[in-house]
């Protein structure tokens, strides 16, 4: 385990509970599996916003299987690359219908088949719906992760699988849920509010930062 990790933790724990909870709304696994597609580069709150009439107007895999390309491409255009997931989610939910019966597997290698399905998708899905414990790698728990010296790299999976061998296994999808809290309140990028983490006693980003200011202002001085 790396070194600080469980105060790391338990001060997570402290601010943040211990409840699982999803941003994404949603009322059954398929929905979430294309609330999960469109929030690629794009904030939950507009997902949110676009899947209220979404689900209203396509009301099961079926439906989005058959729907048109150029009419879903509208029906998702604010949240953006919306040309590449029309085209993925009605794949997605052809896949789903052909080979699955229209229901949402559960096996990752299953769901990485699936068109815009990665391994991130793939573990949102697992650990909301499945409760199966599983690491979500996304672009808060990368950055933070890396600034808390948990981990190190860039590459998704790597870090995926490096945070499963850190992080107790109770912890997996929590860790994920108060990063992304975090990441949206406190360490923002590329201003993060250092001044109120909790976290700057355990964070070698944060002593490296107050280092390169202490070394300014003795050169100031000098």
């Amino acid at each position: 385990m790396a070194e600080h990790t469980k105060e790391i933790l338990d001060l997570l724990d402290e601010h943040y509970g211990k409840e699982f909870v999803c941003y994404l709304s949603h009322e059954n696994a398929w929905q979430l599996l294309i609330a999960t597609i469109l929030s690629a580069q794009c904030t939950d709150a507009r997902v949110n916003i676009v899947t209220k009439d979404l689900f209203q107007k396509y009301q099961s895999p079926a439906d989005f299987a058959k729907a048109d390309l150029a009419e879903l491409e509208q029906d998702i255009r604010p949240t953006g690359f919306y040309h590449n997931k029309a085209k993925n989610i009605i794949a997605c939910c052809k896949t789903l219908c052909e080979k699955f019966d229209g229901q949402v597997p559960e096996k990752i290698e299953d769901l990485i088949t699936l068109a815009g399905v990665g391994r991130k998708t793939a573990n949102v899905i697992r650990g909301n719906i499945f409760h199966e414990p599983s690491v979500v790698v996304d672009t808060h728990v990368k950055r933070i992760s890396n600034k808390l010296g948990l981990v190190s790299g860039d590459d998704p999976v790597k870090l995926e699988f490096d945070l499963m061998k850190v992080l107790p296994k109770d912890h997996w999808i929590r860790y994920n849920i108060q990063i992304i809290r975090l990441g949206r309140e406190i360490c923002k990028a590329p201003t993060p509010k250092c001044q109120e983490c909790f976290l700057t006693e355990y964070c070698p980003s944060y002593e490296k930062e107050m280092a390169k200011k202490m070394s300014k202002g003795k050169k100031k001085d000098a």
